[in-house]
């Protein structure tokens, strides 16, 4: 059994609370940062993984609760790993349209074999806002960006994001499907690990 029942999620995002809250399952309660704060911290780090450990240690130090990071984004082979750390930015903050938009134009005219792509999952988690060992779990997602959006599940890059071997759109997956399959999931499991629950 972990020692962890109750940790403070570092995001404003529903959509991420409910599928991480999924995966962990009863053991443990997450709580939104948005209980304590409704400030976001600047993510100075030029990597998933800082930008995971800058949220966690905002969140605990803000909640004085251990805290769960997710620094998570899309990326694509052919624009040399962008979106990438600004995935949730790439069109200045407009949004998950603006963002899909922007991709379909930065790929308009490159062929299937170059859409390569992988959804990146950085967790980090300390036990205070201090924590000189964070516990940090990494996950990826195969798969390609799409020519146009298909699916109405999920959110972010998920109705671009084909995944082969469902023949379907992330957003075309039952949550239950991609709570076990994405970045996320496969993040999640490593971290079930390390804290004794799987």
């Amino acid at each position: 059994m972990t020692a962890f029942n109750e940790l403070v999620l570092a995001s404003h995002n529903a959509g991420k609370l409910k599928e991480l809250q999924a995966m962990l399952g009863d053991a443990v309660r997450l709580r939104s940062i948005g209980e304590f704060s409704s400030v976001e911290p600047e993510e100075t780090g030029l990597s998933f993984v800082e930008n995971a450990i800058l949220k966690a240690r905002n969140a605990a130090r803000i909640s004085g609760l251990p805290a769960l990071a997710d620094d998570s984004g899309l990326a694509v082979d052919h624009l040399g790993g962008a979106p990438g750390i600004y995935s949730a930015r790439y069109a200045d903050g407009r949004g998950d349209a603006a963002n899909n938009a922007k991709l379909l134009d930065a790929l308009k005219d490159v062929p299937d074999a170059q859409r390569g792509a992988q959804f990146v999952c950085a967790l980090a988690l300390v036990r205070h806002a201090d924590d000189p060992l964070p516990i940090l779990c990494e996950g990826l997602w195969h798969g390609r960006i799409l020519h146009q959006a298909r699916g109405e599940q999920g959110f972010g890059y998920d109705p671009l994001f084909w995944v082969e071997d469902c023949q379907r759109s992330a957003a075309e997956l039952p949550a239950a499907e991609k709570n076990r399959l994405s970045h996320r999931a496969r993040a999640m499991a490593l971290l079930k690990q390390r804290l004794g629950l799987a």
